[in-house]
């Protein structure tokens, strides 16, 4: 754990923002550590607002969402693609440009050994099956989302798509890239990667979310762990990177904090003195 240079200014923090994968569930127990779930619950006593900030899909992190026993004041799902109040009002909503949908689309089926995962607001989706794809749901456990198989080819005419994650490497990633105009991968697993808005991005759901409650960023703090929370590390006024995260995630955050398995979110709010 290393330590940060910033001063203990938690009195400033009036909203912060936590990852799912790896931040706020574990990847060993598949479950909200009992501190995380004390500390939410604190934060939220003191009046201070909490957040949602995950490349999960609006259906894919309902699985976690329904096994959390607090409220949040916001999400920003997809990697910050829709953002939504906990009345269901949308607040931001970035689609992939439908021309560089088609463009991905051209590519999965130039592959057809390659999965992918398609998120619409209300519906996520893949492409087809693969040994890839089972082997990583298998990985999350009871934090597994349903999975469901469509055709993209009969939905993506007609429904916005926020993300699309293809089963592929850091060289499939590139080639993919390299062919869409307005489009950019992130990554919280080295299985797949997340292709999102170039423009797009866990930073720009927490600039919309802190826009619609009246907040700035110099009073927000953001917990994180993999690649595709490195904007979102940024852009904080108070980075938090867990202990069990990347190497680049750490790079980004002002502070590391111990493991989400031992206690790590628990332990940076006690560190800002925020509970």
């Amino acid at each position: 754990m290393t330590t940060s240079p910033l001063p203990s200014d938690g009195h400033r923090i009036r909203a912060v923002f936590f990852d799912i994968d790896g931040t706020l569930t574990s990847f060993a127990t598949h479950a909200v550590p009992r501190s995380t779930l004390d500390a939410l619950a604190a934060l939220r006593g003191k009046g201070i607002r909490t957040f949602i900030c995950t490349g999960r899909s609006p259906e894919q992190m309902k699985v976690v969402l329904d096994s959390i026993p607090v409220s949040f004041d916001g999400v920003a799902g997809v990697n910050g693609q829709l953002c939504w109040r906990p009345d269901g009002t949308v607040v931001s909503d970035v689609p992939i440009d439908r021309g560089d949908v088609r463009r991905i689309v051209a590519w999965l089926d130039a592959h057809p050994d390659v999965s992918a995962v398609f998120a619409e607001r209300d519906t996520t989706y893949f492409n087809h099956d693969s040994a890839q794809m089972r082997a990583m749901w298998k990985s999350l456990g009871k934090t597994a989302p349903r999975v469901r198989f469509v055709d993209p080819h009969t939905r993506i005419d007609d429904h916005p798509i926020y993300q699309i994650s293809p089963y592929v490497d850091v060289d499939g990633e590139r080639e993919i890239v390299g062919a869409c105009p307005a489009v950019r991968g992130v990554r919280w697993h080295p299985a797949f990667v997340d292709l999102i808005p170039a423009s797009g991005g866990k930073d720009r759901g927490m600039e919309a979310l802190l826009a619609d409650a009246g907040l700035t960023r110099e009073e927000s703090m953001a917990f994180g762990d993999g690649g595709n929370d490195v904007d979102m590390l940024r852009y904080a006024h108070v980075g938090v990177a867990m202990g069990n995260g990347t190497d680049e995630a750490k790079a980004a955050a002002d502070y590391v904090t111990q493991d989400v398995d031992d206690d790590g979110v628990a332990h940076a709010l006690r560190r800002f003195h925020l509970i």
